[in-house]
């Protein structure tokens, strides 16, 4: 039987040669037929025929030589580029990787076209296909460097091509290619450096003093492996806790109840306070038999060993990064995985209890509020989260990290803070967009962390939103808690260098833990890779109306000022741009229009482009895209929107109901362009309100913070 020829004329385990045979084949049967039933036709019919015979033996030809171009692709432009890369790229992140590399490329392959190349192979695929099979097809070529083309059958019609999920502009700076060379890296009255300076590729930087230095003091972290920790036995006897600690861990494992009592011999105030029923629920309902005896056997005695080498790793305390004091602190990865391990085991001294305590100001670092729950009941979330912090520490113990991290405690001084109501600068440029997280479309940007002011807010407990996400697919972040006190209305905390080691899906209680993730973000000359977060806390409301007054206006912009603020240099071109989103929205009771102006107004006052992530809402991102063309198109100053802002928020005190404030702003500009220009005003002064629009109620009450937030307001 013949072939039609709009089939694919190529089937499983023909030649080439015997494929072009059948189509040649189809295609001569399909014209003979026209021929019998067209005898009568005169000669000029007849070579109508042939011609338009040769247009669809030439469409075919075209139609293989274009179902040829996606595998072509594949070989020579994505497997070129992505054998350079480690064979362990996983299936998850090929679409990242090669939009990622697609960029390094010449400058005439934009990023949009790297995107739309990769979706275009995606999208080809039939319909039974699912786009995860497709992403594993691409990672499997690149790991293996083979030459088997991919089947032609597995594509479709050209015209199917995907747009590429987020498309930021490239004139907006980027980390990696605005900043500036880094001078040698020493150690400074406010720069502590805990290893030596000097930076060799590929191996972890060597400590530094060789011998185990210790400060015990107020201004330092009260190191667990110090010779002034003591502790008193359970029989009243005191004894140096380090040793306590050694002799403890150093013991088998061979259940969840067994890391119980290990952990509770040398914090037994704890017992009887303490449960550990979500890790006893993690370990044996989760688990199965395989995998709770590889956890004890393998994983548990390795993070013992890398804990009790502590004074040998971190060879001096770190000093604290505490308020009032702009200050950094720079170690090596290595050092924070083996401080991350004591926190995993709960070693820390002074750091279980919060109240009246001398770490009062301070989050909690010990994992004692993670081990949590509830008797015989699995928390889902807790469980993920101990899935992510263990995939975290399998990933280091197989291999050592080698870069180093950063963290810098920024003070914002009066001198840098502009008379708002006054100011003329203009905005700086707006990318706002519904798809893509800010870790992941926003990577090579400053990455905001929506955070808590005691930082990490409920990483170690229940908390499961933004900024503990971002903590648990980048542990290195939870170590800030134990040396950066709670953060002050004129304070920020900007990390740089994090790996990051997890993927995930979901949000709070939906969130999952969802494998291995390779970061292959370059470095710069002091080993840290070219990621910076910015952590930086809103202020909790619980009446809606609060936050547009004027000393929360102030409070809330002064806040992001202090995140987004850097210092200029001679040869600094220009600032990378600032990726971000809702911050302080959600249980914090802040409202996303608000919020965005206010980052809108810190960042031209910082110079610096933003990218704001909608996180899927498409209204807001219209309004957002709306809102700021119109401020653009109007030459709106920061002094202007300002005293706008404060406008509305007397008319919203006074009123019991109100229009929305981007319809507000908006006529109210074009109200105050109305008295100046024509020395009148067609609009009603005294009630503002009753312009056009919809007026709607105030939200009544506010979610309250989760209890991961409550005593850390202010």
């Amino acid at each position: 039987m013949s072939t039609d020829i709009n089939s694919d004329p190529i089937q499983n385990g023909s030649t080439s040669s015997d494929k072009r045979k059948k189509q040649q084949i189809s295609i001569n049967d399909y014209f003979t037929k026209r021929r019998k039933m067209s005898t009568n036709d005169n000669n000029e019919d007849k070579e109508k025929e042939k011609e338009e015979q040769r247009d669809l033996l030439a469409s075919a030809a075209e139609k293989r030589l274009n179902k040829s171009k996606p595998t072509e692709l594949l070989e020579s432009e994505a497997e070129k580029q992505l054998t350079q890369v480690k064979p362990a790229l996983q299936e998850s992140e090929a679409e990242k990787r090669f939009s990622y590399l697609s960029s390094q490329t010449k400058p005439a392959l934009q990023e949009s076209e790297a995107e739309k190349r990769f979706s275009y192979l995606s999208s080809q695929t039939k319909p039974a296909l699912q786009e995860s099979e497709a992403e594993k097809r691409f990672s499997h070529l690149s790991r293996d460097n083979s030459n088997e083309s991919i089947n032609s059958t597995e594509f479709k019609k050209e015209e199917e091509i995907v747009e590429p999920k987020v498309s930021i502009p490239s004139h907006f700076y980027r980390t990696s290619t605005c900043s500036v060379a880094l001078p040698s890296l020493q150690p400074s009255d406010d720069h502590s450096i805990l290893f030596r300076p000097h930076i060799i590729a590929n191996k972890p930087p060597r400590p530094y003093p060789e011998v185990y230095r210790d400060h015990w003091d107020k201004s330092h972290v009260r190191m667990p492996c110090s010779p002034d920790n003591m502790y008193p036995t359970l029989d009243k006897k005191i004894q140096k806790r380090w040793e306590l600690i050694e002799g403890t861990l150093l013991q088998p494992f061979q259940t969840s109840k067994d890391l119980e009592e290990a952990i509770l011999v040398y914090n037994h105030h704890y017992k009887g306070k303490w449960n550990f029923e979500s890790w006893h629920s993690y370990c044996n309902i989760h688990l199965n038999d395989a995998e709770r005896e590889d956890l004890f056997t393998n994983l548990i005695p390795n993070m013992v060993n890398l804990a009790l080498q502590l004074p040998h790793i971190v060879t001096q305390s770190p000093k604290l990064l505490q308020h009032g004091v702009a200050r950094s602190l720079t170690l090596s990865q290595h050092q924070a995985s083996c401080l991350l391990a004591n926190a995993f085991f709960c070693t820390y001294p002074r750091r279980n209890s919060l109240k009246n305590s001398e770490y009062s100001s301070y989050p909690d670092i010990n994992f004692s509020r993670l081990f949590r729950g509830i008797k015989d009941v699995v928390n889902q979330v807790k469980t993920e989260k101990l899935k992510t912090i263990l995939n975290y520490f399998q990933r280091i113990l197989k291999e050592t990290p080698c870069g180093t991290i950063t963290f810098t405690r920024k003070v914002l001084n009066e001198s840098s803070i502009p008379s708002w109501e006054h100011s003329t600068k203009e905005m700086c440029d707006l990318y706002v967009t519904a798809q893509g997280t800010i870790e992941d479309e926003g990577n090579d940007f400053l990455q905001v962390d929506f955070a808590n002011r005691m930082i990490g807010g409920g990483v170690v407990g229940e908390g499961c939103v933004q900024e503990e996400i971002r903590f648990l697919i980048c542990p290195e972040l939870i170590l800030a808690r134990l040396f950066t006190e709670k953060l002050e209305p004129n304070e920020s905390l900007l990390i740089t260098g994090i790996e990051r080691f997890s993927s995930y899906s979901g949000y709070a209680q939906t969130f999952k833990f969802k494998g291995n993730y390779n970061d292959y973000t370059p470095s710069d000359r002091w080993g840290r890779r070219y990621t910076q977060v910015i952590a930086i806390d809103a202020h909790v409301f619980h009446c809606y109306s609060d936050q547009f007054q004027s000393v929360s206006l102030q409070r809330e912009v002064e806040k992001a000022l202090c995140g987004f603020l850097e210092e200029k240099t001679l040869n600094k071109t220009g600032f990378s741009g600032i990726a971000t989103g809702n911050w302080g929205c959600g249980a914090f009771g802040g409202d996303i229009h608000l919020k965005a102006l206010l980052q809108l107004i810190a960042s031209a006052i910082a110079e610096r482009d933003l990218i704001y992530f909608t996180f899927g809402d498409k209204t807001f991102k219209n309004d957002l895209d709306e809102m700021h063309s119109f401020i653009k198109l109007h030459n709106i100053t920061v002094g202007q929107l300002w005293n706008m802002l404060l406008r509305y928020g007397k008319e919203l005190k006074a009123k019991k109901s109100h229009i929305h404030l981007y319809p507000y702003l908006k006529q109210i500009f074009e109200d105050y362009t109305c008295d100046t220009d024509d020395g009148g005003s067609s609009c009603n002064d005294d009630n503002p309100l009753e312009i056009r629009g919809v007026p709607c109620e105030i939200p009544g009450d506010m979610d309250q913070p989760s209890p991961d937030y409550i005593g850390d307001t202010p």
